[in-house]
């Protein structure tokens, strides 16, 4: 396909996604859950397509396909047709003495036309969920699914034009075709991915002063001491460390400890693979493989850096590599901070695990560093968890469990600072794929506002000063 037709086909997408919009069709909460339905049903029609996508692009085992991906988006649409319509009622605000009688309430009305650009490491949950969101809120939306998962783009193109028609459009391509979308106005952008483009994106939304959500990631720290049953949080943290082969925004990216419960903790981190992964992980059909040569090029030359004889790592479980095929095996190594894995988000099976001397020394290094999408922390002391909840900024915090998160529908899903802005998931969508239009109803009759009205005599003045817009004292301390 030529520029000019890309820009063509492209323009011609947003202007039909625009009218659909502008026809009024997308506002009655039939046409919403009619949508919601439909994606739904695509997705239990087609759950074969889209695993079978999956396992071609990513290597994943149906079960994680439909936990992370298809199921996950399943329960995420049964959520939303349950409670939409009390979501959408307008919201009371309380009205002010000196207005009275009056009544005011927020009302959400939907943006427009959405664009949603997804990454290649959940191509379909990470597609999809927000586009659930964004026509709940009766918008509009272009979906841009990855190039690097080109199987489940093709799945998503080929089925979403067949249950969304003119609710969703599938624009497939690469950087020319997102940099024509983003050149294009939206009346909002939910980008998920990395730093790097997140500016791109933000710096294009400018343009147009468009919203946008940047779902991003870095580097999530966990917090283990030796209070906890180290045998399960071995487990658990494997689990969410080497689910999709360590390529997850909110797995554990290093594990903070003293020597002692780091010492503990690698003497049951590889039990707990092998228990989740058999002996030999590259013969289980549960473990995934990385997405492309360049992104294993990168984990191997991380190894290989930080396994060097002089950099004082040390080896606790794994390091395999095999090129033809991808595959990194689950690795576990000892670094100190200035090792190479320590520089940015792996994004891959590697867990290091970093000495700090205590709870308060590893807040210390995370808060020196850029704020993460998700904090674990194990521990059973109540005061270690205080200060982990008051003392650190993060956009998930979690004690006892990685990643999970994710699955309560009632939390909001979003970073902060580096590692993005905006929310989403169950309500929290509705309210980011939404204006909040404030509607203030007050009658002509009785016209209490004459008592603010000029000329101003002393009565009105004394009105004003004690009912109106009063100056109060506050005891100090």
């Amino acid at each position: 396909m030529s520029a000019e037709q890309t820009v063509t086909g492209i323009q011609g997408t947003v202007d039909a996604a625009r009218a659909v919009f502008k026809s009024g069709a997308t506002r009655p909460l039939a046409w919403r859950l009619k949508q919601l339905k439909a994606m739904n049903q695509m997705l239990l029609d087609h759950r074969d397509d889209f695993t079978a996508a999956l396992a071609a692009d990513l290597g994943k085992h149906p079960a994680e396909a439909w936990l992370t991906e298809i199921g996950f988006l399943t329960s995420e649409i049964a959520h939303t047709v349950k409670h939409l319509e009390g979501w959408l009622k307008p919201r009371r605000a309380q009205v002010p003495l000196a207005l009275a009688p009056a009544r005011a309430t927020t009302v959400l009305e939907p943006l427009g036309v959405v664009l949603v650009i997804a990454p290649w490491n959940y191509p379909i949950q990470l597609l999809l969920a927000p586009i659930i969101g964004a026509l709940a809120a009766g918008n509009t939306a272009v979906g841009k699914p990855s190039e690097m998962t080109p199987a489940s783009s093709a799945a998503l193109a080929r089925w979403v034009p067949k249950y969304l028609d003119g609710a969703v459009s599938i624009v497939e391509g690469g950087v020319p075709e997102t940099t024509e979308l983003l050149a294009r106005r939206f009346d909002h952008i939910f980008y998920t991915g990395n730093g790097r483009v997140g500016r791109i994106v933000m710096a294009a939304a400018a343009k147009n002063l468009t919203p946008v959500t940047l779902e991003l990631g870095g580097k999530s720290p966990v917090f283990v001491d030796e209070s906890v049953d180290m045998i399960a949080a071995a487990r658990r943290i494997a689990w969410g460390k080497f689910m999709n082969a360590g390529q997850t925004c909110v797995a554990p990216d290093y594990v903070l400890g003293t020597d002692a419960a780091l010492a503990k903790l690698a003497r049951e981190l590889p039990l707990a693979i092998e228990d989740l992964y058999g002996a030999e992980p590259a013969h289980s059909l549960a473990y995934g493989r990385i997405v492309n040569d360049a992104a294993f090029g990168r984990l191997a030359g991380l190894l290989e850096a930080d396994l060097a004889p002089e950099s004082g790592s040390s080896l606790v479980a794994g390091g395999g590599t095999d090129a033809a095929t991808r595959y990194v095996e689950p690795t576990v190594l000892h670094v100190d901070a200035e090792a190479k894995v320590m520089e940015e988000e792996i994004f891959g099976p590697l867990l290091p695990l970093v000495t700090v001397g205590s709870a308060a020394e590893a807040i210390a290094f995370i808060n020196e560093r850029d704020k993460p999408l998700a904090l674990y922390v194990f521990s059973e002391d109540q005061g270690v968890r205080k200060e982990f909840m008051e003392q650190t900024s993060s956009g998930a915090l979690n004690f006892g469990v990685p990643v999970a998160h994710l699955s309560v529908p009632g939390l909001p899903f979003g970073g902060v600072g580096e590692s993005g802005m905006g929310s989403y998931h169950g309500q929290h969508s509705i309210d980011t794929f939404s204006h909040h239009k404030a509607v203030l109803e007050k009658p002509l009759s009785p016209d209490t506002l004459g008592f603010i009205y000029p000329p101003f005599g002393s009565l009105k003045r004394q009105l004003i000063k004690r009912i109106v817009a009063p100056a109060r004292k506050f005891r100090k301390g």
